[in-house]
């Protein structure tokens, strides 16, 4: 394990969620700082607890695991949440009551929420508006009284960060502060930081190129080349940015390392859970027994189903997205699919600069 080289005076920073991501983003904020690793697993406290190894990564000896989010709260005032979307609100409000202002949240999720009427679900929406979906730093000043909120973005793949691969990261928030403070305590010699003001549209970046990454794995599964990949990655962030701007975001934050890289790193990646997902799609397999035998999450899936319906509300042409919806949930066969988009009748490259 790594010696420790920070102080024990010093006031550790939180990190909410011990999966494989939540461990390479705990292990870097180690290399400078104290790190207080929530995981509601007690077996998973215990092993962290032995040091080691755990979820391919390296404990650093500055890293404490425990399973009191409230002991987390009062004794961090940065915290990182890193979790899967479907548990963030429910993290969120069992966080709220001993959250206050001074506190900073900089999340690491790719997913989005809903905000529905009672009594709608998901399922029972035809289309979704904006106001209807939610990211995750919106979910956070939904439930608590955190104000300085950001999140981090990018090709961060994390069992090359438990390798210590040299890579790099977006910090985005409304507040220069978050910005600063994030590179502060993430950045070094082999992992760079950037900023960006633009929190919604690094979001969205984030969270749509799970889609991409899906029809990627798909590609992939189906034996084709480099070419169709070309195809469906410069296609993809097209329809990313059509899609992205109609919810919110800038065109710009999908052109720089939080789009463009993620877009690469995922779309190229076994090691990327959507991918992975999709290439197992097109060899044959059942998306249910695909989810079963997953460890942990593929935001995409779920992404898939709200974006989709976004699309529909807006009206923004995204085949993709359509094809992915069709294949995931309706039946279409990979193969079919990309017959489909060959044929889809596009004559502009793109109009959106």
């Amino acid at each position: 394990m790594t010696s420790r080289n920070t102080s024990k005076n010093k006031m550790p920073i939180g990190v909410v969620g011990a999966g494989s991501f939540g461990m390479a983003v705990a292990n870097l904020l180690a290399e400078k700082n104290r790190v207080l690793l929530f995981a509601r697993s007690a077996d998973t406290v215990k092993e962290i607890q032995k040091g080691g190894v755990f979820k391919g990564h390296k404990i650093h000896a500055n890293i404490e695991a425990t399973g009191d989010l409230e002991q987390v709260v009062s004794s961090c005032q940065v915290i990182f949440p890193v979790l899967p979307s479907s548990a963030f609100r429910e993290v969120m409000r069992k966080m709220a009551p001993f959250l206050y202002p001074y506190h900073i949240m900089i999340h690491a999720t790719k997913g989005l929420d809903l905000d529905l009427q009672s009594g709608k679900s998901l399922e029972k929406s035809k289309t979704l508006s904006r106001g209807q979906v939610r990211t995750m730093s919106e979910v956070i000043r939904d439930e608590t009284a955190v104000i300085r909120i950001g999140c981090m973005a990018g090709p961060n793949l994390a069992s090359e960060l438990g390798e210590l691969q040299p890579a790099a990261t977006v910090i985005a928030s409304h507040f220069d502060e978050v910005i600063l403070l994030g590179q502060r305590l993430l950045r070094n010699d082999r992992f760079q930081v950037y900023g960006n003001s633009d929190l919604t549209g690094i979001e969205l970046t984030g969270v749509l190129k799970n889609i991409i990454a899906i029809a990627a794995g798909a590609l992939s599964g189906l034996g084709m080349g480099e070419n169709a990949k070309g195809l469906l990655v410069s296609r993809g962030m097209v329809e990313m940015i059509y899609l992205g701007k109609a919810m919110g975001g800038n065109p710009k934050a999908f052109i720089g390392l939080a789009g463009i890289g993620d877009l690469v790193a995922t779309c190229n990646s076994p090691l990327s859970r959507n991918f992975t997902v999709g290439y197992r799609l097109a060899q044959g397999e059942s998306l249910d027994d695909i989810i079963e035998s997953m460890e942990e999450v593929a935001e995409g899936i779920n992404t898939v189903k709200i974006a989709k319906k976004c699309a529909d509300y807006y009206k923004v042409r995204a085949p993709i997205t359509e094809s992915m919806h069709r294949i995931l949930f309706e039946g279409l066969s990979p193969k079919e699919a990309l017959q489909y988009l060959m044929r889809y009748p596009l004559n502009v490259d793109i109009n959106f600069l």
